[in-house]
């Protein structure tokens, strides 16, 4: 018995749909199955860095605390700064000066004086997890990292004639770094090709790691991801 062409589109049709459907299923599986999974560690490249940074870096990527932000790693003990994109591919590194305080906190109301007015004690870099955005001050971009407490990232500066802030940062030690007001100096090619083009359409997160009191105290959340 032939069947006529309404009642046989009737029956095709369903049959038609159902094999799209099964199609873009299986497509969509397929892509869900060749998309890269999220690396678990930071990528470093032919970049060297201390240990203390690596296990940061690598955390941050693997627990995705960086929100999908581009993010920078500050480590005081060797005064270097390390900036990663979103994914936690390494943007470049370079050395820093920082605060002349040695100390892991900013003291209480330093943000509101004149830095006249802040002893050398009172100098430091604080630790800690900061969400930093890029500000406009003077003419100049500033990366502003705790603003309550005037601490950015930004350019170096020459500051007086017996700072010597351009020498020390050329040096191969950090003995030398230590010698701002508690924000953290950088080159200025580090900082208009590498800071700027990380940061310059969103806010990026910030780690400062601790030199004295212990990286739990200001990362609670922090664990090392071994090898």
């Amino acid at each position: 018995m032939l069947l006529n062409q309404p009642r046989l589109a009737a029956i095709i049709k369903p049959l038609f749909s159902g094999l799209v459907i099964a199609a873009l299923a299986c497509a969509q599986a397929q892509a869900q199955e060749t998309t890269p999974p999220r690396p678990a560690r930071a990528n470093f490249g032919a970049e060297s860095a201390p240990l203390d940074v690596r296990r940061m870096a690598d955390w941050v990527v693997a627990s995705a605390d960086n929100g999908g932000l581009s993010f920078a790693i500050i480590d005081k003990k060797d005064a270097e700064v390390f900036v990663f994109d979103r994914q936690g591919q390494i943007l470049g590194s370079a050395p820093a000066l920082l605060g002349l305080g040695v100390g892991d906190d900013s003291a209480p109301g330093v943000g509101n004086k004149p830095l006249s007015a802040i002893p050398p004690k009172d100098r430091t870099t604080p630790a800690g997890r900061f969400t930093a955005y890029l500000g406009h001050e003077s003419g100049k971009n500033f990366f502003w990292v705790d603003y309550k407490n005037n601490i950015a990232l930004h350019r170096v500066v020459k500051g007086t004639p017996k700072d010597h802030r351009l020498q020390r940062l050329a040096t191969p030690t950090p003995l030398d770094n230590r010698i701002t007001f508690g924000c953290i100096n950088v080159p200025v090619d580090f900082f208009e090709q590498t800071v700027l083009p990380a940061f310059k359409s969103t806010k990026g997160m910030v780690y400062i790691l601790p030199e004295i009191r212990a990286m739990r105290d200001f990362f609670p959340k922090y664990h090392d991801m071994g090898e």
